[in-house]
C-alpha cells in the first residue's frame, strides 16, 4: 500500500491470482471491486510505501486507525479556564 497526498494505492491477489491495483482517497475504504488489471500502482521504492498487508481488512484498518490518529490530533487539549462559580 502507498499513500501519497490525498490518495491511497493498493495492489493485491486474491487466492493467488492477481487482482490489480486500486486507487481511492485516503479517507476511503478499499472493496474488491476497486480494483482493476489495467491500473498500475506505484513502484514498491517510491516514496509513500506504506507496507504490505496479509488482507484487504488489514489495510482498511490502518487506514482507519490513521484517521482516528488523524482526528486525534486535531482535538484541542481540555480547557483549563474556570467556566462558573458558585
Amino acid at each position: 500500500m502507498w499513500i501519497n497526498q490525498d490518495l491511497a494505492w493498493a495492489q493485491g491477489t486474491h487466492e493467488y491470482k492477481p487482482m490489480g491495483a486500486a486507487v481511492i482517497g485516503n479517507q476511503g475504504q478499499f472493496r474488491a471491486r476497486d480494483f482493476s488489471g489495467r491500473r498500475r500502482a506505484p513502484r514498491r521504492h517510491q516514496d509513500g510505501f506504506r507496507g504490505l498487508f496479509a488482507s484487504l481488512e488489514d489495510v482498511n484498518r490502518y487506514l482507519a486507525e490513521g484517521q482516528s490518529q488523524a482526528a486525534k490530533k486535531n482535538l484541542r487539549p481540555p480547557s483549563r479556564r474556570i467556566l462558573s462559580t458558585i
